[in-house]
């Protein structure tokens, strides 16, 4: 990378002589080495793929016919201009960000009226994380399944299907009165979900090039933060409002059944179209999975969003709560409402995400020029940068409501300048045909070890964490009725006493220090004996999910070690899918040719 040939700048290529793809960044030479350098991230990835172009078909002529008849306007622009996009593009980009946004709307409305279906089940932390988890276990594993299917069927059509899916289990599960039926409805929101997110990426990736699939990618993933703040929003206001919690579920439903209507009117792009590779063929999933396994900057990149992941589930779930309880801690807090909160934290998660995930993908884009490296080091920086950030808003949440909420803001804006840059590593370090599989393997695994388990783990550390505290107040109890601490304050009243004995007079205070320790311990067994084993004061609740969510900050750590780590193979990784796509770009009778061979 260091001694980089020079090539002569882009001309405009006249459009009586070249038929032109669906993106104008296509209109450069497909010889041009340069070509890959400058799309930055809209180059596909080095691969080591099996993947085989097939001799262009008399249908690819009048397939290009159409496309050069449809986008003409387009031909004369600059690569990467805004004004090349056509109005197909935009619609297809805008109906995507819309179902990302009640997507995550729907996910993160529960934890903003936590607290009321807890009390409604009778649910204790552990059961109440497990909502969260068995919802992104079902993610998970048919992430896999439509990783297949979106590499190889109409996208469009399972995109819809899954979203009307996860709008009816959504609103059906509203109204369940068991616990259990609950979760299962909870679980099911899970599998239409994964229809969608394992393929919208793919879309974008197969329309745009160059930055400007940077950008399109940090408006999808913008969507993600403002999502979730509204989810927290709508949740608490409409829950206050309707005063029941189950009408918060029943908002996003009938959005969902619009998005439905508006994703069978977008585009569904033919895979590899936005590199000029028309022609490429699919090879096996077992092929398919080998070649992401040795895939450095993917495996790596994925473990260290799959910290992220971690991290943002138990905060995003647990957050809101336990905000509540610290900030309940304070003199004057004593009749605060969770709605409050919540509603809070909603608006500072949406304002971190409306500037965090442009701001990482503005980074990547500036910096990248002149540091290949930029992109998994800004990951790096981001997740190490929130450490103290999240670690000193949890300390000071029962002192101080307002630098709470500013390190709270910091700490998720560091965090969400991932969002949009690790999606696009994904996207350039792996070839057209297999992005949706290395999408649902990603999320497959960000999810099994990150927020599948995180609200989960977080709540049975809570649950220990309180039962070692219950038994250490409880001991204390027992101390007290055993009369221990009667007799210990007998013998200091009699050594005071005995001390005084010679005096001529006993001085006030004296006085004051025996009617004190008399009253206090006359008054210490009634309040600790009568506290149950099982009982949980409001402190006990909050240390509890204090020193429980201290294990996030660890986590963000290591996440930043796996992102510095890929910061070491991420040029080497790009530059062979790179080399692997412009190998295969769709050229008149082209012979079959091994990409595995190029690498």
């Amino acid at each position: 990378m260091s001694s980089k040939t020079h090539y002569p700048a882009y001309q405009p290529i006249p459009t009586t002589t070249v038929v032109t793809m669906d993106n104008p960044a296509l209109t450069r030479s497909t010889n041009s080495a340069d070509d890959i350098d400058n799309a930055g991230a809209g180059a596909i990835p080095s691969t080591c793929s099996s993947q085989q172009l097939m001799p262009s078909s008399d249908s690819d002529s009048v397939d290009d016919t159409e496309r050069q008849r449809q986008n003409s306007t387009t031909i004369n622009c600059a690569p990467g201009a805004r004004r090349c996009i056509t109005r197909s593009q935009w619609f297809t980009v805008g109906v995507l960000c819309f179902v990302n946004l009640i997507n995550y709307m729907d996910r993160f409305t529960i934890a903003g009226v936590l607290d009321a279906i807890q009390s409604d089940f009778h649910m204790p932390d552990d059961d109440a994380g497990l909502l969260q988890t068995v919802f992104v276990i079902s993610y998970m594993v048919c992430a896999p399944i439509f990783g297949y299917m979106g590499d190889r069927y109409s996208r469009r059509w399972i995109m819809a299907i899954g979203v009307f899916l996860w709008s009816t289990t959504t609103l059906l599960g509203s109204f369940m009165k068991d616990s259990g039926w609950f979760m299962l409805f909870r679980a099911l929101v899970g599998v239409g979900e994964a229809s969608y997110s394992t393929i919208a990426p793919t879309i974008i990736s197969d329309l745009f090039v160059h930055d400007m699939r940077s950008k399109m990618l940090a408006v999808f993933y913008f969507a993600i933060p403002v999502g979730s703040g509204f989810g927290y929003i709508v949740g608490s206001e409409t829950a206050k409002l309707a005063g029941d919690w189950r009408w918060a579920l029943r908002v996003t439903p009938a959005l969902g059944i619009a998005a439905v209507a508006l994703i069978m009117l977008i585009k569904d792009p033919e895979r590899g179209e936005s590199e000029g590779s028309h022609n490429l063929s699919h090879t096996t999933y077992t092929e398919d999975v080998k070649y992401l396994v040795k895939n450095r900057s993917f495996m790596l990149s994925t473990a260290g969003f799959t910290c992220v992941a971690f991290v943002a589930g138990a905060l995003a779930w647990w957050g809101p709560k336990f905000i509540y309880l610290g900030l309940k801690m304070q003199p004057g807090n004593e009749n605060l409402e969770q709605n409050d909160v919540s509603f809070k934290f909603g608006a500072i998660t949406m304002i971190a995400g409306i500037i965090g995930v442009p701001l990482g993908s503005i980074l990547s884009t500036k910096l990248v020029k002149n540091f290949p490296t930029a992109d998994p080091l800004i990951c790096a920086f981001g997740l190490i940068l929130s450490v103290p950030l999240m670690t000193g808003a949890m300390i000071i949440v029962s002192q101080n409501t307002i630098s709470t909420y500013i390190l709270i803001f910091f700490g998720q804006l560091s965090l969400n300048m991932n969002w949009a840059i690790v999606a696009d590593m994904l996207l350039y370090v792996v070839v057209p045909t297999r992005r949706s599989t290395a999408e649902a393997f990603q999320i497959l695994i960000s999810h099994a070890l990150g927020d599948a388990g995180s609200p989960f783990l977080v709540g049975v550390l809570s649950e220990a964490i309180k039962k070692h505290l219950r038994t250490t107040v409880h001991r204390a109890s027992e101390f007290i009725s055993s009369g221990a601490l009667e007799s210990l304050s007998l013998t200091v009243a009699e050594t005071i006493n005995s001390t005084i004995a010679n005096a001529t007079t006993i001085p006030s205070t004296t006085t004051e220090v025996l009617t004190t320790t008399e009253s206090i311990v006359s008054s210490t067994p009634m309040t600790l004996h009568g506290l149950s084993a099982h009982e949980d004061t409001d402190l006990t609740k909050f240390e509890a999910l204090q020193y429980a969510l201290f294990s996030t900050s660890f986590v963000e750590v290591i996440g930043g070690i796996f992102f510095l780590i890929t910061a070491a193979f991420i040029i080497s990784d790009k530059n062979k899918a790179s080399q692997a796509i412009r190998g295969h770009q769709a050229v008149p009778n082209h012979a079959p040719v091994n990409i595995d061979e190029i690498s």
